[in-house]
């Protein structure tokens, strides 16, 4: 008899942290190989954020917190939403956990019965279907095609939602493919919403403030304040801060709710680091100039990587609105051999000779719901960057045959 619990069986490891795992394990062993599979920002923390850590050790601020955030980060949070998003809470809307992530499956953990149906628009960031059978629940996935720029339309939604609905997740702008809503698309899928008061929202904001081309950013309950009372918005210092390896996420919603995750994480983690708080209190609270600056350069980025994958053989690449990443069409290589003569029959084929035959790490389409497509995120340096489109093109112009139509 196993050990391992059956529930386990439900869910399959993160392809994203594989793609990186074996590009460090290559690395490792000698081969050249450049990594654009990480959703990591190459930028350091803010020195005044990691000031603040240092002032917080040194102060003795080392022991528990309250399990879901200190009143000075929730302060710092509530300031936040009613500063940027025009939302009012109070400290018991509020919830701190270690990382974005957690926050996440701890609501989808409070809140799901077994049957219970969440509906995941595709491509979408590859722990969302995980973390709802994990929680029992049933995900139901939307397919958002490329014509659409990746987004769902109100149409699919209405489709998808059933009696055994009681989460959609949106997230915008998007892991992968960075495409963003506008506040007329928002409110359209608002306005479908509104008409279905059993279904609950959870809007991951985690690119808010990575944006460009003077995108408006825009998340649900601020465009259509009535469902105010059934959304969860969650956030972090992840992205935006360059705070990944800190651990902090947060949310605000219901007062139900949010003491629903609490009482999960108490008999989960219990609190946040008490450091990590101190920190993310600094980044929320403090100066905001260098956002412009990073995003300067991330833009920069995209319109690189952009230009140079469509200039790709066989490779198609929209323009996304923000985070750091580009969803790119491989459909044009499917069919096509390798030097080796090896058939490319799927998306992840075809990352795979890039991993293989030219150095680049990247993540298939599959991983996100969607193919034949392929992820790569441009939060690295610009001559890797350069070098590793540089790379794709001469891998894409080895390729021998006709690529077919993939149905």
């Amino acid at each position: 008899m196993s050990i391992l619990a059956a529930r386990l069986g439900r869910i399959k490891p993160s392809p994203t942290i594989a793609v990186t795992t074996k590009a460090a394990e290559l690395k490792a062993a000698g081969k050249d190989v450049i990594g654009l599979g990480a959703g990591e920002p190459d930028f350091d923390t803010p020195e005044h954020i990691k000031d603040a850590a240092l002032a917080a050790m040194k102060d003795g601020k080392t022991k528990y917190t309250a399990v879901d955030g200190t009143p000075a980060l929730k302060d710092a949070i509530i300031a936040k939403f009613k500063r940027d998003n025009d939302l009012e809470y109070t400290r018991d809307q509020v919830t701190v956990g270690t990382g974005g992530k957690q926050v996440l499956y701890n609501a989808l953990m409070a809140s799901l019965n077994p049957g219970d149906e969440v509906i995941i628009p595709a491509p979408y960031w590859v722990s969302y279907p995980d973390m709802t059978l994990l929680a029992e629940g049933t995900p139901v996935f939307v397919e958002c095609s490329e014509a659409n720029n990746y987004k769902l339309q109100p149409a699919d939604l209405e489709k998808a939602i059933s009696p055994k609905t009681k989460w959609l997740i949106l997230n915008s702008p998007s892991n992968p493919t960075g495409a963003g809503y506008s506040r007329d698309e928002m409110k359209a899928l608002t306005d479908v919403l509104l008409k279905h008061e059993h279904v609950w929202v959870m809007s991951d904001d985690m690119y808010e403030h990575i944006v460009y081309d003077g995108f408006e950013f825009v998340t649900p309950a601020q465009v259509e304040p009535k469902l105010y009372g059934r959304t969860l918005t969650v956030n972090g210092v992840s992205k935006s801060y360059a705070m990944t390896g800190w651990r902090i996420g947060y949310a605000a919603g219901p007062k139900e709710l949010i003491k629903a995750i609490a009482k999960v994480q108490s008999q989960s983690t219990s609190n946040p680091s008490s450091i990590s708080q101190e920190a993310a209190l600094a980044g929320l609270n403090g100066d905001h100039s260098f956002l412009k600056e990073r995003n300067d350069t991330f833009k920069e980025r995209r319109d690189l990587v952009v230009k140079m994958l469509n200039d790709a053989d066989g490779i198609r690449c929209p323009v996304p609105e923000g985070a750091f990443y580009v969803y790119a069409s491989c459909e044009g290589c499917i069919g096509k051999q390798t030097p080796s003569g090896k058939v490319l029959k799927t998306d992840e084929d075809f990352v795979t000779y890039l991993l293989e035959d030219a150095g680049v790490a990247c993540v298939q389409g599959e991983a996100f719901g969607l193919s034949p497509y392929f992820r790569i995120s441009y939060a690295t340096a610009t001559e890797l960057l350069e070098d590793a489109c540089t790379r794709i093109q001469k891998a894409c112009s080895a390729l021998q045959g006709e690529a077919r139509k993939v149905a």
